[in-house]
């Protein structure tokens, strides 16, 4: 049965526990940088320091259910941005810097009828809340009752209770801000990387007991992943000699205008699981006829023996592994869907099972203009590729791959983007 608390309730009255400081003062231990730079977030005079570039994430080791957060946040420009993530999946949301969360705003020098520098809290990428105050224009976001946050160079507190799928905020002693419903209600602390930088300070928490509960599950397995682009700039990738301009950066994300060359990790890789998300930008290729392929790997023969084949928006691309391009994990708008490896699948010298074992079981892409993740796997000679939540191959057995090397993103005639590229070796 839930216990429904006051927001102004401390933790320490319902448990008697004690508070567990999150920041050692000297290091990073416990925390995880998720998708910045190695410039973005450092420890420093008692402080974890971040430089507000490229948005990003910084989260705990370690995931949470009923707590109070309590720790003190200083921007150092008029206008500053940042925030805090609760009950936030591991890992950031396809094709964005943010992860699936409930945010508290950490913002000073903005005010709309929208949103503050108050300490709005707020519902992010597929989480939500429902807010104690309706927001003027219907949002899943509760706005602040009163203004109590100090200005530029000025230390703030904050006080984040997280207790049975409700959080309150209170700011400098006062209680603001909250919501109530909250999906989902268990998961990693985030610090966020906005634009601007900030400092944070004396980060302790304290938990409640854990409950049975729906919420009571395991996050997706996100340890171990370190990003393999840091959201800034080319840093560990190697540029094509004379196609250089083709590649850019677009936000938090590597733009490809579709013109030639290809981009190699300066990274030589084994034993792996890579994360990609990646989009189709700009015009295709135009329309095309291409083979329909059948489930074992050959192309489809219509009944008067004629290949079969179907119109398609010309789209390609691919991600190469171990710097081998036989070994592409494809990209493409052909009806079988990405995910094949057309090196093998096309390769008549290969065994018919290793041909079909290349073949995407299922059309998992998501329409043009979206955001698409890839988990790809390589144990050895075998592949496995999850696209948007659907194994599409299965240890597929690629003889002969190398047992070692770069990863490549293709260029092959179309505008792309890729970002939250995270390895994990």
């Amino acid at each position: 049965m839930s216990i429904l608390l006051p927001t102004c309730l401390t933790l320490a009255t319902v448990s008697g526990g004690g508070w567990t400081d999150l920041f050692n003062g000297k290091n990073l231990s416990g925390w995880i940088n998720v998708n910045g730079a190695t410039s973005t977030w450092r420890a420093e005079d008692g402080m974890i320091r971040c430089t507000g570039k490229p948005t990003c994430l910084l989260r705990t080791d370690r995931m949470y259910e009923d707590f109070i957060l309590e720790f003190e946040w200083m921007h150092h420009e008029a206008q500053g941005n940042a925030g805090v993530f609760v009950w936030s999946d591991a890992l950031p949301a396809p094709g964005v810097p943010f992860s699936k969360a409930i945010e508290v705003q950490v913002m000073i020098g903005v005010e709309t009828e929208n949103y503050t520098s108050e300490g709005d809290i707020f519902s992010i990428w597929g989480a939500s809340m429902t807010p104690d105050r309706p927001h003027p224009n219907g949002w899943a976001r509760c706005l602040p009752s009163e203004a109590r946050t100090k200005g530029a160079g000025e230390w703030n507190h904050y006080r984040i209770e997280c207790i049975d799928g409700r959080v309150s905020l209170a700011v400098n002693g006062g209680v603001v801000s909250g919501g109530y419903d909250c999906n989902p209600r268990k998961g990693f602390i985030c610090l966020e990387s906005e634009g601007s930088p900030i400092d944070f300070r004396n980060l302790r928490i304290m938990e409640l007991p854990e409950q049975t509960s729906p919420w009571a599950i395991e996050a997706n397995d996100a340890a171990g992943f370190q990003p393999l682009f840091n959201g800034l700039d080319f840093t560990g990738w190697k540029k094509p000699e004379g196609h250089q301009d083709n590649w850019s950066i677009s936000g938090t994300a590597i733009a490809h205008n579709g013109k030639g060359g290809d981009l190699w990790s300066e990274a030589s890789l084994s034993e792996f699981d890579l994360i990609v998300d990646w989009k189709w930008t700009g015009e295709s290729q135009g329309e095309m006829e291409r083979a329909v392929i059948s489930a074992d790997g050959s192309d489809a023969i219509n009944e008067d023996g004629t290949p079969k084949t179907v119109t398609i928006d010309e789209r390609d691309s691919g991600i190469y592994l171990r710097g081998n391009t036989k070994s592409q994990v494809n990209i493409w708008c052909w009806p079988v869907g990405s995910g094949e490896v057309w090196g093998y699948r096309t390769d008549s010298a290969m065994p018919a099972e290793v041909r079909a074992a290349a073949t995407p079981r299922a059309a998992a892409d998501k329409p043009v203009g979206q955001w698409n993740r890839y988990f790809i796997r390589m144990r050895g000679e075998y592949l496995t590729v999850v696209l948007n939540g659907v194994t599409v191959i299965d240890r597929a057995h690629l003889p002969g791959v190398p047992a070692k090397g770069p990863i490549g993103l293709q260029s092959h005639g179309s505008q792309i983007q890729f970002a939250n590229i995270l390895i994990r070796q």
